[in-house]
């Protein structure tokens, strides 16, 4: 396999799910949301919208809202001072491809400058109630939008050891 930064990032990016209680800095969200922005998007459309979310109180009503939609106690989004949320639009036929693409963007950029990220669900649950309606008209952000999910990020606490190897017949060429 050739090999190049960006492949190199691909290859060692991990779910990170124990985070110091550190807050990021301001260069480092800005990189990471910066990242999001150059994802590709159905016909160039940019739909999907970035909320990096840092005050105390509202990350511990995401984390609140994540848990009672799970059916835990638990942090669903591991202790992360930092949570970045995805939304697009409801009606746009590429609003998961987009979003998705904006997150995976997110997390390489996160990891390519030392920090940890993970990849956390229910946002479309969550933002489908009126607590979660009422957050986004909050926060400025149009109607019309599902939550589409999320990013746990910040420094790792510690660095997954295992690596699961790929399946041997993962992919397929055809010629």
């Amino acid at each position: 396999m050739m090999e190049n930064e960006v492949i190199k990032a691909i290859r060692e990016r991990r779910s990170i799910r124990r985070f110091t209680n550190e807050q990021i800095k301001d260069n480092e969200l800005q990189t990471i949301l910066e990242a999001g922005t150059w994802a590709p998007t159905g016909k160039g459309l940019q739909d999907p919208w970035i909320v990096a979310v840092q005050n105390e109180r509202q990350c511990n009503q995401l984390r609140t809202m994540n848990a009672t939609i799970m059916g835990v106690s638990s942090d669903p989004y591991y202790g992360a001072p930092t949570l970045i949320l995805v939304f697009a639009s409801k009606d746009w036929y590429n609003n998961t491809r987009d979003g998705s693409l904006v997150l995976a963007n997110m997390m390489l950029a996160a990891h390519a400058i030392g920090l940890g990220s993970c990849w956390i669900n229910r946002e479309d649950e969550m933002f489908a109630t009126a607590e979660g309606k009422l957050l986004m008209q909050e926060w400025g952000l149009p109607e019309g939008l599902i939550g589409i999910g999320a990013l746990a990020v910040g420094y790792p606490a510690s660095w997954p050891k295992k690596v699961k190897e790929r399946k041997k017949d993962y992919y397929r060429i055809v010629k």
